[in-house]
């Protein structure tokens, strides 16, 4: 249930989506595909990526925000929500290397070969009602804008930037 990412980046990461049940980050997925979301989320990227570089400059560590405490309300509505997570944050952690010009996916059913664009816009469905996916899983890949929203890259393994 772990996915590697790995090629060329500066740090390759291992992606354990289980436990992005109880990240902030998450969003539910009805909510990823709204019509101002790309922008809002480019916005929102371009800020994260300089607070990302300032934070590794001065604390050289960059932790995730958590949850810090869950109300049973809010329990009861992690576990009947399906969530996706922006697959950017990771990336910027691992910190892609300037000549990387593709990516390659590799799945249970072989490989897809997709753009460093598409894929810092992506999305990673990691829970289906609040459990998480066991059907040619551990995640599925939904492009930001949802041009694949019937029909997402499943099965992934390992995501290698070339």
């Amino acid at each position: 249930m772990i996915i590697q990412l790995a090629g060329k980046v500066k740090y390759p990461i291992t992606l354990d989506p289980t436990v992005w049940i109880f990240d902030d980050r998450k969003i539910i997925f009805d909510d990823a595909f709204g019509n101002n979301k790309a922008q809002i989320d480019k916005e929102d990227s371009e800020l994260q990526q300089a607070s990302d570089r300032f934070n590794r400059e001065l604390y050289e560590v960059v932790k995730p925000p958590v949850n810090k405490s869950i109300n049973r309300f809010e329990k009861e509505k992690i576990l009947t929500n399906t969530y996706v997570m922006p697959i950017v944050d990771f990336i910027n952690t691992a910190e892609m290397e300037t000549e990387a010009n593709k990516v390659i996916l590799e799945t249970i059913n072989g490989s897809a070969t997709i753009t460093i664009d598409e894929l810092t816009n992506c999305l990673l469905l990691f829970a289906s009602n609040g459990k998480p996916i066991q059907d040619q899983g551990p995640v599925h890949l939904y492009f930001g804008d949802g041009s694949n929203k019937t029909n997402p890259i499943k099965g992934i393994k390992k995501i290698i930037i070339d």
